[in-house]
């Protein structure tokens, strides 16, 4: 299965789609030490390790995966996750709250602006309420390019999470998303969301508006 990538100065990111939901997968490699970071582990163990494999050519040193991170609880993201943890031994990290959902042991339990390392880069958590209880976008800042979000799916191109027609879950999650990613980054930031194209702050910030007057 082909992978998009996109290379910044330490990282490489390599993504997949997988399973008939289009759930995306994304994994970081540190180009100098091989330390590797994989974002939600939806389904289709088999694409991913071939996505393990592939990533050997974006390091000068041997590839290791640290650590699996999953962005929220909803089965389609998880469904491949019990296996590569069995397979890599890679420890996981997720919400707080929504850790106890998953289907595997959570090694670390996730806050909002809780700063992880790995090697040498590092991920930020971001707490967006209202898809799920502890969905968490993590962020990735490029130290010569702009931010990469990984929204999973609390922020898509054109709007949003899915939050059931509940208000008070919908507001929750657009002020979120409106305080903690777009008041803190800036257009150019790229998001990665769970599903589907990628897009850009600057692109989805003018219809912000629109999104609370529609109501999802």
């Amino acid at each position: 299965m082909d992978s998009l990538i996109h290379s910044s100065r330490d990282v490489t990111i390599r993504s997949i789609s997988v399973s008939e939901m289009n759930n995306n997968v994304y994994l970081l490699t540190s180009k100098s030490t091989g330390g590797q970071l994989l974002i939600d582990a939806s389904d289709d163990l088999p694409a991913i390790q071939q996505l393990l494999e592939d990533s050997a050519a974006d390091s000068s040193a041997p590839t290791k995966l640290l650590r699996i991170a999953t962005t929220h609880q909803h089965w389609d993201h998880v469904r491949a996750l019990p296996e590569l943890v069995a397979v890599t031994g890679a420890t996981t990290s997720a919400g707080a709250d929504d850790a106890d959902a998953l289907p595997v042991p959570v090694d670390v339990r996730l806050g909002h602006g809780d700063v992880e390392r790995f090697d040498d880069f590092e991920i930020s958590a971001v707490h967006l309420r209202g898809h799920t209880p502890g969905s968490i976008a993590f962020v990735y800042q490029d130290p010569d390019g702009p931010a990469h979000i990984f929204s999973g799916d609390s922020l898509f191109p054109g709007g949003v999470g899915n939050t059931q027609k509940d208000p008070a879950r919908f507001t929750s999650l657009l002020n979120d998303v409106s305080e903690r990613l777009f008041d803190a980054y800036p257009d150019e930031t790229l998001v990665h969301p769970g599903h589907g194209l990628p897009t850009t702050l600057g692109a989805e910030r003018p219809h912000l508006e629109e999104w609370r007057a529609r109501g999802w």
